[in-house]
């Protein structure tokens, strides 16, 4: 009798565990094939800097491993040292004078988004975010119940959003994600820009929440932060790219005052706190940029190589990145359909890169992203297959 009960009333998965899968999986799995027969891969795919964590980090993990002391739990909002680090990185970059009690530490800036999420949406609410973008965005918001509305950017502006863009947006949208440095376009907002889209969401009663994730790695210029605008915005950012350090699972964020004691009881309930032996090491790390120079110089190299070839391949729409490690390109000249393009170049030239559809649900079918925070050698072996293969591509 029970066996039949469960069988009728079988449980089934949540409607908000539905969400979208990216299609890069699907690329992976032709590199993991492709490697298992033995072939040869160059990969432009993820973005992970290939570089260790500084040395710094690394010492201070050490000495804490070695001490033999507890590496229990921390405060819910993290170790009192590294929010005031956090908090000096602003007044050193920026000039700004961001109060620690202000700094909320997280696993890593997914957890953070999901908190900032939760923090200031309420079930059902819908959230504009910018098109082409980080695909979790979407997938987080749904997994809370929230909506997100598409807002689409492209080549025209740089894949820039607007004051404007955001002013037009429906009534019923509640807040705006956005990037600055993008993944994975590389784009990036200026002072003006930035304090005219926050003017325009404190105009509209929105929450804007931005990520800084890629702050650090940038080009021709420092980034701006939104901070420097006012207190209203919700910042993200975190250990993983700049400092080198993903599997570490760092981040943080920079809240409005009504908002943090939200956050510390969100993140004592759902992670108790970010992990002991990463805060530690955060601490060291935050003084780590003359160490890290050099690695932003290299990915510099890097981007300028990947912009000198595309032009020689014919390929002339994309918009050079200001930061980041990305480099966004149109290659609907060849194809319609970027996960399958995707998988013929890794067929037929051994370098691996991610389809535009994961990033862009209007028309990412026609673009493809490389990624360039790899050694040089691996992007001048990668130049030395595409360019050739580029050329000799039929347009469509």
């Amino acid at each position: 009798m029970l066996e039949h009960i469960d069988t009728v009333f079988a449980a089934t998965p949540s409607a908000r565990s539905d969400v979208e899968i990216y299609q890069m999986w699907e690329i992976f799995k032709a590199v993991n094939a492709r490697v298992k027969a033995g072939g040869k891969v160059i990969s432009l795919l993820a973005g992970e800097p290939t570089l260790p964590p500084p040395q710094a980090a690394i010492a201070a993990a050490q000495a804490a491993l070695s001490s033999g002391k507890p590496l229990g739990y921390t405060e819910a909002l993290g170790i009192p040292a590294l929010r005031e680090g956090i908090a000096q990185l602003y007044r050193r970059r920026h000039g700004l004078d961001i109060p620690a009690s202000r700094v909320a530490v997280t696993v890593g800036t997914s957890a953070g988004l999901m908190l900032a999420f939760l923090a200031a949406f309420s079930a059902g609410d819908t959230v504009a975010v910018v098109e082409p973008s980080y695909p979790a965005y979407r997938g987080t918001l749904k997994a809370i119940d929230l909506i997100p509305y598409r807002l689409t950017t492209d080549a025209s502006t740089g894949y820039r959003v607007t004051a404007e863009m955001i002013a037009a947006l429906p009534a019923h949208v509640k807040g705006v994600v956005v990037a600055s440095p993008a993944n994975p376009t590389g784009t990036m907002l200026s002072g003006a820009e930035l304090r005219a889209i926050y003017a325009t969401c404190r105009q509209r009663g929105l929450w804007l929440i931005v990520d800084e994730l890629y702050h650090g790695v940038t080009y021709d210029q420092p980034a701006e932060t939104v901070l420097a605008a006012g207190d209203d915005a919700i910042v993200i950012n975190g250990f993983s790219k700049y400092w080198g350090m993903t599997g570490w699972r760092l981040g943080w964020l920079v809240l409005p005052e009504r908002l943090v004691s939200r956050i510390e009881a969100l993140h004592g309930s759902l992670q108790i706190s970010a992990p002991t032996l990463s805060q530690i090491a955060g601490v060291a790390a935050l003084e780590a940029d003359t160490e890290l120079a050099p690695r932003v110089a290299a990915y510099k190299r890097n981007r300028d190589a990947l912009l000198a070839m595309l032009p020689r391949c014919g390929i002339t729409r994309f918009a050079p990145p200001d930061g980041a490690f990305y480099l966004y390109i149109d290659v609907g000249d060849f194809t319609d359909d970027s996960v399958a393009f995707c998988k013929r170049m890794l067929e037929e030239t051994g370098v691996v890169a991610a389809p535009g559809v994961d990033f862009n649900t209007a028309d990412g079918q026609r673009y493809i992203r490389f990624s360039f925070c790899m050694d040089a050698a691996i992007i001048d072996a990668a130049i030395e297959r595409l360019e050739p293969w580029f050329r000799g591509l039929n347009r469509r």
